[in-house]
């Protein structure tokens, strides 16, 4: 996942993960939940909040963003 695909999803976006698995072989899926935050004094950095399962939120980062796919390239 790019800086330019993660400050254009959309709220209620499905995102894979790339390496973790679900118990029957699909791709680990999360929920984006929240909209992008960018700053303007830091280029490229940013935080997209996603949730995964009942209670699992947490945030796509440009540290982890590698990990992470939009359904379509999938």
């Amino acid at each position: 996942m790019t800086f330019k695909q993660a400050c254009t999803v959309t709220i209620g976006t499905i995102l894979h993960h790339v390496q973790f698995k679900n118990a029957n072989g699909s791709p680990l899926r999360a929920k984006v939940n929240g909209k992008c935050k960018t700053w303007k004094t830091r280029k490229g950095d940013f935080k997209l909040p996603i949730k995964h399962g009942l209670y699992d939120c947490s945030y796509i980062t440009p540290s982890n963003a590698h990990e992470w796919i939009l359904p379509k390239e999938f």
